[in-house]
């Protein structure tokens, strides 16, 4: 199993040229890192998982740039975005950055998408909270025919881009109605997040990775229906506090990568955390 690690980067914590650094000396597959542009301090929007926000949170580096610097000091780690905020950005600017980053790390980038759960955050992007997951899906869409071989229009419900010419195209190549970089959906299980994954994407990131044992057999089902490959499924447990217990689960489950989670804290403390996860490697 390929182990990776998440962690919220800030300007308090590790520096990205540093833990990248250590991961790959170290044998770590990957480094996938969150997105959040501000948190109002004025909000509604409870904090999921319950209790206060916490600091990092507000104090998130931009995972593109962070990222840049991890892929211009590293040849083998995979480098990834847990989760990309797809409708808080301009998709024809998010799918140069994309295919960039993609290029310069030789095929590296692996695209996490969501959601997301801050309504305030959302709003200051203009973002209408009713209909984001059919907004996040058409601007996937429309990212993708600016990754396509061809110059290929698209003309969607929320955007339209003419059939352009755009380079640097993104390394991997076609997997049937999917173009791009690896891209993976993070959210809930729920029909919908299931039948987003099945058309546009190569699987699901679930946070935490609770309740597979149930979700998955729907998952399969629903790519199955849709024509898809039943081996080309993947789906990678995100922000995972380990165990070797939950970690040979998800290998009995077929999982072959998951994210562990790492504290947003300094370089001593991201060391020792490192440390004590090598045992899992």
């Amino acid at each position: 199993m390929r182990i990776a690690v998440t962690i919220f980067l800030t300007d308090e914590t590790i520096a990205p040229v540093r833990l990248a650094r250590e991961l790959e000396q170290r044998g770590y597959t990957g480094l996938y890192l969150p997105e959040h542009t501000h948190i109002p301090v004025e909000r509604a929007t409870p904090y999921p998982v319950g209790g206060d926000l916490p600091r990092e949170y507000g104090r998130t580096l931009d995972p593109f740039v962070a990222l840049g610097q991890a892929a211009a000091v590293t040849e083998r780690l995979t480098l990834g975005t847990g989760i990309t905020l797809v409708a808080q950005h301009d998709p024809i600017a998010l799918a140069k950055q994309i295919a960039t980053l993609d290029h310069l790390s030789g095929g590296r980038f692996t695209l996490g998408l969501g959601y997301g759960w801050n309504v305030e955050e959302a709003a200051d992007h203009g973002v209408d909270w009713r209909t984001r997951r059919e907004l996040v899906r058409d601007r996937v869409r429309l990212m993708q025919a600016l990754w396509s071989e061809e110059p290929t229009a698209h003309d969607g419900e929320f955007g339209s881009v003419r059939a352009s010419h755009a380079h640097p195209k993104p390394v991997r190549k076609p997997r049937g109605r999917v173009v791009g970089p690896r891209t993976l959906v993070g959210g809930a299980a729920g029909p919908k997040l299931f039948a987003h994954i099945a058309e546009y994407a190569d699987g699901w990131l679930p946070i935490g990775g609770r309740g597979l044992t149930e979700s998955l057999p729907v998952l399969r089902t629903v790519w199955e229906d849709a024509g898809r490959d039943p081996a080309a499924l993947q789906v990678v447990p995100y922000a995972v506090l380990p165990s070797p217990g939950k970690l040979a689960h998800y290998a009995e489950l077929g999982i072959e990568e998951v994210v562990l989670q790492l504290p947003p804290e300094g370089e001593a403390g991201v060391l020792r955390v490192l440390d004590a996860y090598g045992s899992l490697l």
